[in-house]
């Protein structure tokens, strides 16, 4: 058969499909003796692979992320609307340079406050569409608390006094998990930041306690129990009610929550019978978190999935970077207790990228490495040292979705005004972000 530099002049059709495979067949072969001749080479000098990954990094979204520029004041870090990089090498230094250091410390004056101190500066390496009608929620009446307020300081003194409905832990953690990423630091909040939220950035020791209801007429029961297993020390409360009987709005379940000594409410709105939405409201008097949900799946139809367990979870908050991030990497974090029970070997992970936050559920366990199995890299393409025997097993236990921030209400709902509110328009620009 002749040769033909140009195929497609080819009349006969199956002929010109012969060469066309001949000639891809070809390519594929040099490609391979390329990369065969390639390897042995960089087998005998590491140093030429390392220069050839150095100049091959693929670009991405997330590596031509732009961010706006901040002013040398801390007020412009504290704008939730401004894509500031909070934690951006540069003030990662300056910051640790403010921190005292270790030949000032008295170690005395420390033993019996080791634990404050951790508290103060703990690292965490780190998920609505209102669907409610807001017109509806504004309509209703609030509740004459004043009897109320008197029986819920009582209830809540008595609540203090009565021992926790769960058991004690076989292997509960001494200081808060000091976990941490390169990505997400807590530590490196803005001050001014702190000072517009000071009730909520305020460090306790005390356990959440999560009021987890849905929305008015809701058929999501079995979801809304899904969360009381995610978030430890929560209950739910039904708040389907009678064609005739009186619907309580938000602000009155918050009222009724904080008095019976509840820090969050968490409302789970629907739309078709599946969840649609995720509100969060930070007692007692907010701000309001709204999310929306999407790519629901239940523990129980996941593949190989295992069952979940009454110990509290360790958490990791990964990919929050400005003010606004923090800040919802904060209300996370506050959903948690701060010491998780390494008994259990649950982790509960965080992952924003691109403003999706996926929350997925894990039990971890560590066994030794097969023969088939590669060693571990880092992040720099090079073999981690201390892990080379080393292995991590993962289950999912469920549930898993993910969420979009979509507005941060000042109080609680809309008429008290926003923070910060999702806008169609801020997506036109792919390459920056909010979170």
């Amino acid at each position: 058969m002749a040769s033909h530099k140009n195929p497609e002049k080819i009349g006969n059709k199956i002929k010109r499909r012969e060469v066309q495979l001949k000639s891809k067949k070809q390519k594929e072969s040099t490609r391979r003796d390329d990369r065969l001749r390639r390897r042995r080479h960089e087998d005998k000098n590491p140093e030429l692979r390392q220069v050839r990954q150095a100049k091959n990094v693929p670009s991405t979204i997330d590596s031509k992320r732009t961010w706006d520029e901040a002013n040398e004041d801390e007020g412009a870090e504290a704008r939730l609307g401004a894509s500031v990089d909070v934690l951006n090498p540069k003030r990662r230094k300056v910051v640790e340079e403010e921190k005292q250091r270790p030949e000032d410390i008295d170690p005395e004056a420390h033993q019996a406050d080791g634990l404050e101190d951790d508290e103060e500066a703990v690292p965490v390496g780190v998920l609505g569409m209102d669907v409610v009608d807001e017109a509806k929620d504004d309509a209703d009446s609030m509740l004459d608390s004043a009897s109320e307020d008197e029986e819920g300081a009582n209830d809540n003194e008595e609540n203090e006094k009565d021992p926790p409905d769960r058991a004690e832990s076989e292997a509960p953690s001494a200081v808060p998990s000091t976990a941490t990423t390169a990505a997400t630091d807590l530590a490196l909040t803005p001050e001014a930041l702190i000072q517009k939220f000071p009730t909520f950035f305020a460090n306790t020791d005390k356990d959440p306690k999560v009021l987890v209801t849905t929305s008015i007429n809701s058929p999501l029961h079995w979801e809304a129990q899904l969360l009381t297993s995610l978030f430890p020390g929560s209950s739910y409360v039904k708040r389907t009610a009678h064609y005739h009987s009186y619907k309580y709005s938000i602000r009155e379940i918050s009222a009724y929550a904080a008095n019976k000594g509840f820090t969050h409410v968490v409302v789970l709105n629907e739309e078709r019978k599946r969840p649609k939405g995720l509100d969060i409201v930070a007692l007692p008097a907010g701000p309001m978190f709204h999310f929306s949900i999407s790519n629901w799946v239940e523990g129980a139809k996941l593949p190989g999935h295992g069952n979940p367990t009454n110990h509290y979870p360790e958490l990791i908050l990964n990919g929050f970077r400005t003010s606004l991030g923090l800040l919802t990497a904060h209300l996370f974090k506050s959903l948690f207790p701060p010491r998780p029970e390494i008994q259990g070997r649950q982790v509960v992970t965080l992952h924003n990228q691109r403003d999706y936050i996926f929350l997925r559920r894990h039990r971890y366990v560590f066994r030794e490495k097969r023969a088939t199995e590669k060693l571990i890299q880092g992040t720099d393409g090079k073999p981690m040292k201390g892990v080379e025997e080393i292995r991590a097993g993962l289950q999912e236990l469920g549930p898993r979705f993910t969420l979009k921030l979509r507005r941060i209400d000042q109080g609680i709902q809309r008429a008290s005004g926003q923070e910060w509110e999702w806008k169609g328009g801020d997506e036109k620009v792919r390459t920056r972000f909010s979170l």
